[in-house]
């Protein structure tokens, strides 16, 4: 089964749901999306379907898919396919993965407000399909059981790496593990420690310096979403939870954290 939406009626669910939700979550997701597209995302969202409109959209799934299976547990679906006209879902893609991410970071979010639960780690997919008229939203879910795995991840200059070692060097030289095509950084400009649990990042005594959420940083942990400036490039750490399936991604999912004290 799926939910068919305009934006008209997105709005309208919108503004009845502020006015029970908590102060800022809103305006949170939009400036979690506007700073890591550094900008863009208020020009490119002058007009048309908005991303906060398909937050509405699976939030209202959610609540219309909600099963009461007993009096403590409330079965939600957690896994969705957002069905999009072609323009529109160029549009979305365009922003990279974080979109993804703070979707899906918002309907964990209402979920929890409603103690609603998850069969397992959410998964978000934006589909193009030619069949739904630009400004509509069509949103396919089900529930599917998994497991969830947690993996820390480097978004740079719009790429998305996956930190599979403990020590992850950037910069500009070959022989850093993620090269960057950056002439204001150095060879060996910072690097990114994963002990499993906790990440740190160290300048490696570069020229040009870096910051860390916009202060100088030499050595500093990482906590998750934290954004570094190198040169002209932008780095975020995020700590992903990845469902079963390897496609499946995004920043929060249903189940205990282990990051601990990341956060």
């Amino acid at each position: 089964m799926g939910l068919v939406t305009d934006s008209r009626a997105n709005i309208g669910y919108l503004q009845a749901w502020e006015r029970g939700r908590p102060l800022g979550l809103l305006d949170s997701f939009e400036r979690g999306l506007e700073r890591a597209v550094n900008g863009a995302f208020a020009k490119t969202f002058k007009s048309g379907l908005q991303p906060i409109e398909i937050t509405a959209a699976l939030r209202r799934e959610l609540d219309t898919r909600a099963a009461v299976v007993s009096r403590d547990r409330i079965l939600v679906p957690n896994r969705f396919t957002v069905r999009l006209s072609p323009a529109d879902h160029d549009k979305m893609t365009a922003i990279g993965p974080v979109l993804i991410d703070q979707l899906t970071q918002l309907v964990q979010q209402h979920a929890t407000a409603q103690h609603y639960q998850f069969a397992g780690g959410i998964s978000i997919t934006l589909t193009a399909d030619p069949s739904v008229t630009q400004g509509l939203v069509q949103i396919d879910s089900g529930s599917v059981k998994g497991t969830v795995r947690w993996t820390p991840v480097l978004d740079v200059a719009g790429k998305r790496y996956p930190i599979l070692k403990s020590r992850t060097i950037i910069g500009r030289g070959s022989d850093a593990d993620i090269t960057v095509d950056d002439t204001g950084i150095s060879r060996k400009h910072v690097e990114v420690l994963w002990d499993g649990t906790r990440a740190q990042v160290n300048d490696l005594g570069s020229t040009n310096g870096s910051l860390l959420n916009g202060a100088k940083v030499n050595k500093a942990p990482l906590s998750p979403d934290s954004v570094i400036d190198i040169g002209r490039t932008r780095i975020v750490f995020r700590v992903l939870a990845q469902s079963s399936a390897p496609e499946d991604y995004s920043d929060l999912r249903s189940g205990d954290d282990p990051r601990g004290g990341l956060r």
